[in-house]
């Protein structure tokens, strides 16, 4: 089996916004989430919230739950 690469839903945040070439400012603006509660998120200061992870994946065009449970993972 490969790698298995677990992130914090801040960290995912981060790429994914990355991914896309967007400054925290632009998904702020965007997401309608303030860029000092988007930096919290993405250092994980800031617990992301279920409305908060809503907001950032209608706009990064993802499922929440890949937001939410990005550092899931299950032993097989």
């Amino acid at each position: 089996a490969g790698e298995t690469i677990v992130m914090s839903p801040g960290e995912m945040v981060r790429t994914l916004r990355e991914l896309k070439g967007w400054s925290q400012n632009l998904l702020a603006k965007k997401s309608k989430i303030s860029q000092a509660n988007l930096s919290g998120i993405e250092n994980n200061r800031i617990h992301i919230g279920k409305e908060r992870a809503i907001a950032l994946a209608r706009v990064l065009d993802i499922h929440p739950g890949s937001i939410m449970f990005a550092d899931y993972s299950i032993a097989v």
